[in-house]
This record gives C-alpha cells, structure tokens and sequence, in this order.
C-alpha cells in the first residue's frame, strides 16, 4: 500500500466533520477529501511541508466544501467531485462520473455513485490501498440522513459498501461516535461489540481519532447494515 492517510479534525464542537490528507508515498501526491475547514488544514500541511494537488469532494455540502475555494488559490489545486452536482460544488474542476478512475501519484480511487444524503454523492475508494472515504453516507454505527434522495437509494448504496472486501478500512465525514454510545452499552456482551469497543479505546490511548475501522467489523455492529432487506431498511427510515 503506497497511500497515507492523516485524519483531521475540522468545525470542532459544532459539525465535527473530518477532512483528510492523502500522500501517495511513492510520488509524493497529495489530495485533501472534503475539505470543511481552512485552518486546520491549512496549519496541517504547512506543519508537514505538504502542498495538495487536488481536493477531492463527496458531496456538495457546504460543511465538506468551504474551503474548497481557499485550499484552491493557496495550493492552485483542483477540486474534483461528481458530475451530478458539478453546478453544486465549490471551485469544481474536474467532474466524474460513477465508476471513474482517479490517479494520485501511482494510488488510485474509484469514484461510485452513492445516491441518498445527496443525489450525486461519491464514495472514494482506493481498492489497492483497501481504504474507502464514505463522506455523509456511512459512519461509525450510523449512516447519513436523506436531503436529496430516499431510502431505497440509500439502501442500494449501503450495500455497495457492504459488497466490498471486509478488511477495507473506512474513512467517514463526520464523528459521530459518541451518539451509539449507547447501544454500544446495551450491546456489548456481544463480541463484536467487544471488539468495536475495544478499536475505539485504541484509539483513545493512541490519542488518534475513531477512524479507519474495518468494514467486516461494521458490517457485524452497524445496526443499519444488519438489516436484510430493503423493505426492513425502509421502514426503518420512516
């Protein structure tokens, strides 16, 4: 795996989000994924000597696109994101269609059409590097909310994320951990729910944000992707 990936921590208290930093190791590449704020960005790749070459966008959303605009003109990168919502997306320079190919230095992400949240939402997923930034879609025990479409595409685009390899990690927009706290407490006797409890105090005593779990321990603890039919799914969400 050539990609590095560095979490960060963006409108703290307020939306939570997560932008990331992406290196490609190899070529020295780098990208930032929605990139909700300047300065923790900003104060980030100055610290490490880093100048983004491009901004990759899952979704229109102002909070994962304000800084788009100003990462642009300090950094003359461009903003990639989806075709469906080139009119929508701050700064958008190149627009991808679902089942594109994008090239970071010798990583490459897939961009796959993730209708629900928004219409045109991108899922970035980097099957050599098993990493995947699944935006406003699927968090940590939750998944997004419907703005634009409704649940049965919701639906189809969890269980694209649920058709990959399990031990792809996954990146989401936003930290909402704490919100399943609990049904965390209530469930966990279940081992699975051990083992998730036991990658979020990892992370704690790594002082690292809750990111990057795999998808096969999701897949066994997000209520959301446990259930077995698009009607149980629907009826969930009304």
């Amino acid at each position: 795996m050539s990609l590095e990936i560095y979490p960060i921590l963006c409108n703290a208290g307020f939306m939570d989000n997560y932008a990331y930093v992406l290196i490609d190791s190899e070529t020295k590449v780098s990208a930032v994924v929605d990139a909700a704020e300047e300065k923790p960005i900003v104060e980030f790749c100055q610290k490490q000597d880093i100048i983004p070459s491009y901004i990759l966008t899952t979704h229109h959303h102002e909070d994962h696109t304000n800084a788009n605009l100003a990462l642009k003109k300090r950094f003359n990168a461009k903003v990639v994101g989806s075709k469906i919502e080139e009119n929508l997306i701050s700064g958008l320079d190149i627009a991808l269609n679902d089942g594109d190919l994008f090239k970071l230095g010798n990583s490459e992400a897939a961009a796959i059409l993730a209708s629900g949240h928004t219409n045109g939402h991108l899922l970035w997923y980097f099957s050599k590097d098993k990493a995947i930034f699944t935006g406003d879609v699927l968090f940590n025990l939750c998944i997004g909310g419907l703005f634009e479409g409704t649940p049965q595409q919701m639906w189809q685009s969890l269980q694209k994320i649920k058709s990959l390899p399990n031990d792809v990690r996954f990146y989401p927009g936003h930290e909402y951990t704490k919100s399943a706290f609990g049904y965390l407490i209530a469930n966990q006797n279940q081992p699975q729910i051990q083992k998730y409890l036991q990658f979020l105090e990892q992370c704690r005593q790594n002082n690292q944000p809750p990111v990057g779990n795999t998808l096969g321990l999701e897949k066994l603890c997000n209520p959301y992707l446990l259930l077995q039919t698009e009607a149980d799914f629907v009826n969930q969400m009304s």
